[in-house]
């Protein structure tokens, strides 16, 4: 499988800052927005952290902002907004993705990257296939090509296919051509990207 050469992975670390610096400073005040608004309509803390899977299958605490009412739960299946524990301000978050921008900070941290394959449970690591296998090569990302090409329309699969493609053909080139398609992901929604 290719990897990025050592240049090229120092390059995708410093485009990574750059973009988490831009991204804080522009969506400072939705961020704030964000805050206020999840601590005025649901009780509960303003962020929601879940352990995932991140490179060479190390373990990390994701963060989010909390979309769901604040009651124990298993996370062990995927949510969506027709899910009555989602709260109003969550599905507006979920809609536009608000509810990750959070992760810039697993980012900055260095367990994340702005592309790469989703992190996932760690429950779901046992029904990898091959390809599932092949995500653990990288740095889990924000958005990748799964997250573009369908996402919750795609059986896991052929997101782990998807993933794998990933992997195999990772380039800076790639990168920005899935942080392009994600902003329309974001405005059109993930059915535009099943049908792009």
């Amino acid at each position: 499988m290719d990897e990025l050469g050592t240049g090229a992975e120092a390059v995708k670390r410093l485009l990574d800052f750059f973009i988490c610096g831009v991204v804080l400073v522009l969506l400072s005040p939705l961020l704030i927005i964000s805050v206020v608004m999840i601590k005025l309509t649901s009780k509960g803390p303003v962020f929601f952290l879940q352990e995932r899977l991140g490179k060479d299958g190390q373990r990390f605490q994701v963060y989010k902002f909390r979309t769901m009412t604040d009651v124990a739960r298993k996370f062990d299946v995927q949510i969506d907004n027709s899910n009555s524990e989602v709260t109003l301000f969550g599905k507006f978050a979920r809609r536009l993705k608000i509810d990750e921008l959070p992760q810039l900070l697993n980012v900055l941290k260095g367990d994340m990257s702005i592309v790469g394959p989703r992190p996932c449970l760690p429950s779901l690591e046992s029904e990898f296939n091959e390809d599932g296998r092949a995500r653990l090569l990288v740095r889990p990302g924000l958005t990748g090509l799964a997250q573009v090409n369908g996402n919750i329309y795609l059986s896991w699969e052929e997101r782990w296919r998807l993933d794998r493609e990933y992997v195999e053909h990772q380039s800076l080139l790639l990168d920005i051509k899935i942080i392009l398609r994600t902003v329309m992901v974001v405005f059109l929604g993930e059915k535009w990207g099943r049908k792009a």
